[in-house]
């Protein structure tokens, strides 16, 4: 499936090598001002080459709107922006043709559909995310006007951990580092890993605030599900925590609870969650990064004959992909809540109600 959500929709197309990528964004309602300066500057937090951090490929992402916007406001028709590539260096991949990279879904595209497009990895490729920071911007857009604010940053590269959180520093890093004093050090094990020829992986905390109460659709559309689904759908994604995640293990109950008074809840273990809605406390997701899978290092592999060889690759590629990972994990969150806000608009008749003046 192409096509992420339910009310709120967002339905991505285009490869890494081929003319364009591009989104479809629909069940946006009618009259939601569109900014495309932020849409793009949501872009150009995502895009290549801003750093010796990120791969050496450059792409303007510029983002074109062909429909469902008129003088600024949306139609609530369907929404499709197209974003051109312009820097493919597709012969750094003539190698690969018939060559299955080790840590790439080479092999399971290649047996799921019997087409090998060995151009970046073809759709498989983390080009793609490009459409979805454009659609989650439009996502944002409207969340905005409801309140309610989408932040991320790193949290952790390689085994260098965050020894606290500001999500306003993150907007000025070049890393998206959360914590500055151990920003340095982050970078270091990053540009190590690459004189090296090799990758490191990382954590992106992701949050929003002013989510009300009530978002999410038991038994089988929770919140906290969607939200690990939609995390877990970003290239090189491996495991998602909510709120306190893995840690509960080693809590009893009475530690891991939430107490609750007047003005609102003690503490957030849950991560703003409670049986798969929200509870109108911060929402909190970490998304945990594998090592960038496109390594210079000489490694066994197969190719399309089942013949043992050598992969020796080529190209531009990221260090560390949790860097840019970061916006694309806003994105999703912001699509995620986006359809929550809209799927939940008619679970009470007094909604229905105010909307039809009954």
């Amino acid at each position: 499936m192409n096509t992420f959500g339910k009310r709120f929709t967002l339905t991505t197309f285009g490869e890494s090598h081929g003319k364009a990528i591009g989104c479809i964004v629909d069940g946006v309602p009618a009259g939601l001002k569109i900014d495309e300066e932020f849409i793009q500057a949501q872009l150009d937090r995502r895009k290549p080459g801003k750093s010796k951090l990120e791969t050496a490929r450059k792409e303007d992402d510029r983002v074109e709107i062909l429909s469902g916007v008129f003088e600024g406001v949306t139609t609530g028709t369907p929404i499709a922006m197209v974003i051109y590539n312009t820097n493919q260096k597709s012969k750094d991949y003539s190698n690969i043709k018939d060559m299955f990279r080790p840590g790439h879904a080479d092999f399971t595209y290649f047996h799921k559909y019997g087409i090998r497009d060995y151009r970046g990895g073809g759709r498989s490729s983390a080009r793609e995310t490009a459409a979805r920071v454009a659609g989650g911007a439009i996502a944002q857009l409207m969340l905005k006007e409801l309140g309610v604010e989408i932040s991320s940053g790193v949290l952790q590269i390689d085994d260098i951990k965050a020894n606290k959180i500001d999500f306003e520093y993150a907007k000025t890093s070049i890393l998206n580092a959360l914590d500055k004093d151990v920003e340095q050090a982050q970078q270091e094990a990053v540009l190590k890993a690459k004189e090296e020829h090799d990758s490191v992986g990382g954590v992106v905390l992701t949050q929003a605030i002013g989510v009300p109460v009530g978002l999410g659709e038991p038994m089988y559309y929770k919140l906290d599900a969607i939200l690990a689904e939609a995390m877990m759908g970003i290239n090189a994604a491996k495991a998602v925590e909510i709120g306190d995640g893995t840690d509960v293990v080693s809590l009893k109950g009475s530690q891991n609870n939430d107490e609750i008074t007047s003005q609102g809840f003690k503490t957030n273990h849950s991560g703003g969650m409670l049986g798969g809605i929200s509870n109108g406390d911060r929402v909190v997701v970490k998304t945990y990064f594998k090592p960038t899978p496109s390594i210079f290092q000489e490694q066994d592999t197969i190719d399309i004959h089942n013949q043992e060889i050598k992969c020796n690759l080529k190209g531009r590629h990221d260090p560390c992909v949790a860097i840019r990972g970061a916006i694309v994990t806003e994105a999703m969150m912001a699509l995620v809540l986006a359809d929550m806000v809209l799927l939940n608009m008619g679970r009470k008749m007094e909604h229905l109600k105010s909307i039809y003046k009954v």
